[in-house]
């Protein structure tokens, strides 16, 4: 029923029906999209006075019968209803999405006011629309059918004052595991509106993945998005969890992707370009891929971008403030995609914003979120120690970073973030997202396009194992939440021009082993820490230790040889057991099958090849 009627009938007969008021869709199960669309003003997206963006605010309060969840949720201009299909710029429908936590009835209610700059000042009251404000009504949602890697079946991913994300629906802790290239993924020329601003960076086909797509899938305008469709089917088959890209990166190293309908035109909103995305990842959250939103590129996220003198950055939203233009950028994302259950927000890539300009802009994301998604903050390796501790505990409501070190500093770095949030207070959800140095990153797999497999030369030559072995099993075993893999800028199917996944087809295969370890082992990690005192190498080699005290302890042996543990403070036994992180598999067992408590003790050696990294399984 039209809002317009409802007033009618409301006029004449002093009530209406209200559920009839506002057209609910999707899937009405928990955890699944639900949308909520109105007839609104009619506008369009080049509008300036008013402006359907700035100038109206439109919020929809969602709430469970029994009175909790309830969300606060922004709503959004969405043309006609059906840009993705029709590519219309203009329309009167305006649009709000909820995943709701729990089966039962929900009630909504919808609130609407026009003014200058209300949607992104919540201090305006505005005048209310009357074709829409006070529209109410109720759905009932049914229980999720979903199972599997389909993130429906598990919940929302929430921050619970711990180093890892958990389900609010299966109460499972999260590790991931992903690329972090490209940082262009969403440069696809299947979405309207994308353009190649810079000659030698073409948009993306990912034709290499069009033999993915499946059937069944989702596309648009006849066929339209496969490639990439195809693409998150083939990183979700590799066992991957984890895809991470850049919403805006105007004026940055690709400078190919932005969500307005010009590049420079930053308080115009492309919504067909927008609903495009959301079809995307729509099916990366089926598939089992967490959406590591970075918000902006080192280029683009103040007033000094490198290289330029110090000079203005035009591409910069508010130069790095908390103005207009990023209140209004966060406040779109948030409305289009913070229903998914599994993200984060990164404040940037490489982020060279100052303090006083982090804080403020996670803060605006954390009021805009109904959600509270997880915030965290990328930086550079030489400027942690200054960015980091500034945003510790109480001074800022991050609760996550998202580190760039070399690939052989993965695990020093990740402790270090680890145990300083958690001695500040608040202990933050740590990751490696990017691996050094910056013009090589993980390489490709040996034997792709003829490539060696190896990056860098001499001394500092390493591999896909060596990433295995001090990028991975280095993060996991410091207490971190995971790995995002970055292909640098010289080797093959890098990061600017990435559209063939499989150039690190054994590399995932390293991730889907570690991640299938700690999942089909019941590793408890949520309860672990890092022990790395307690291991003492008996043969040359790094070792880490991450353990459960007097129930578990995990020690990682990346160039083998043998190790003692030391169990002064547990009282045993403990079966010990070889678990291989190149091929995965069943446990093992070595030359020691038990050891006691009460001391230090040898672990034996490996059942196999003994110069190769091994993981040994200690557990009561």
């Amino acid at each position: 029923m039209r809002a317009s009627l409802v007033l009618a009938l409301i006029s004449l007969f002093g009530f209406v029906d209200a559920t009839l008021a506002a057209e609910i869709s999707g899937q009405r199960k928990a955890w699944h999209k639900v949308t909520l669309t109105v007839d609104g003003p009619m506008a369009a997206e080049t509008d300036t006075a008013p402006s359907p963006f700035l100038d109206f605010r439109m919020t929809v309060t969602f709430t469970h019968e029994s009175g909790s969840p309830s969300y606060e949720v922004p709503g959004y201009f969405a043309a006609d209803g059906n840009s993705a299909e029709s590519s219309a710029t203009r329309g009167n429908k305006w649009r709000a999405h909820l995943s709701p936590d729990r089966p039962g009835k929900w009630t909504y209610h919808v609130s609407m006011v026009q003014g200058d700059d209300v949607a992104i000042d919540p201090s305006r009251n505005g005048e209310a629309v009357p074709s829409v404000e006070g529209t109410k009504g109720s759905f009932m949602i049914a229980s999720s059918d979903k199972s599997g890697r389909d993130f429906r079946g598990e919940g929302r991913l929430e921050y619970v004052g711990r180093h890892y994300l958990r389900f609010a629906e299966s109460g499972r802790y999260f590790l991931k595991a992903g690329p972090d290239a490209p940082e262009t993924l969403l440069a696809y020329a299947d979405f309207d509106g994308t353009i190649a601003h810079k000659p030698n960076i073409p948009l993306k086909t990912w034709q290499p993945h069009l033999q993915d797509w499946k059937p069944g899938d989702p596309t648009w305008q006849d066929g339209r998005g496969k490639g990439l469709i195809g693409a998150m089917n083939y990183l979700a088959s590799k066992g991957c969890n984890s895809i991470s890209f850049l919403p805006y990166n105007a004026g940055g190293d690709g400078d190919n992707v932005w969500p307005f309908v010009a590049r420079d035109n930053k308080f115009q909103y492309d919504c067909s370009k927008l609903d495009q995305w959301q079809i995307v990842f729509d099916h990366a959250q089926a598939s089992g891929l967490f959406l590591h939103f970075k918000l902006q590129e080192t280029e683009n996220d103040d007033d000094k971008a490198p290289g330029n003198g110090n000079g203005p950055v035009p591409t910069s939203l508010d130069g790095g403030n908390l103005g207009r233009e990023r209140k209004l950028y966060c406040r779109e994302l948030v409305a289009r995609f913070g229903y998914e259950l599994a993200l984060n927000w990164n404040l940037g890539e490489e982020n060279t914003q100052s303090p006083p300009q982090q804080r403020a802009m996670a803060a605006y994301l954390r009021e805009v979120d109904p959600y509270d998604h997880l915030i965290v903050v990328h930086t550079y390796p030489n400027q942690q120690d200054q960015v980091y501790s500034q945003l510790l505990g109480d001074q800022s409501v991050l609760t996550g970073a998202s580190l760039q070190n070399e690939w052989n500093a993965a695990h020093a770095r990740t402790l270090k973030w680890v145990r300083a949030s958690a001695a500040a207070g608040k202990p933050w959800v740590v990751a490696n997202d990017e691996q050094g140095p910056a013009s090589l990153g993980v390489p490709p797999d040996a034997g792709y396009q003829g490539h060696s497999g190896i990056a860098g030369k001499g001394k500092k030559a390493y591999d896909r194992h060596d990433i295995r072995k001090q990028t991975l099993w280095g993060t996991l075993l410091a207490g971190g939440a995971g790995v995002e893999y970055y292909f640098g800028y010289q080797l093959p199917q890098n990061d600017l021009v990435c559209q063939d996944f499989r150039s690190r087809d054994q590399t995932w295969d390293d991730c889907r082993v570690a991640l299938e370890f700690f999942r089909e082992q019941q590793i408890p990690f949520q309860e672990m820490t890092n022990v790395d005192s307690l291991v003492t190498s008996i043969s040359p080699g790094e070792t880490y230790g991450f353990a459960q005290p007097n129930e578990l302890y995990l020690v990682f042996l990346p160039r083998g040889g043998q190790v003692t543990l030391d169990l002064s403070e547990a009282d045993g036994p403990f079966q010990v057991h070889w678990f291989d992180p190149r091929h995965g598999g069943k446990l093992q067992t070595g030359s020691v099958a038990t050891v006691p408590g009460g001391g230090k003790v040898s672990l034996g050696e490996a059942p196999g090849t003994a110069d190769q990294d091994w993981l040994i399984v200690v557990r009561k």
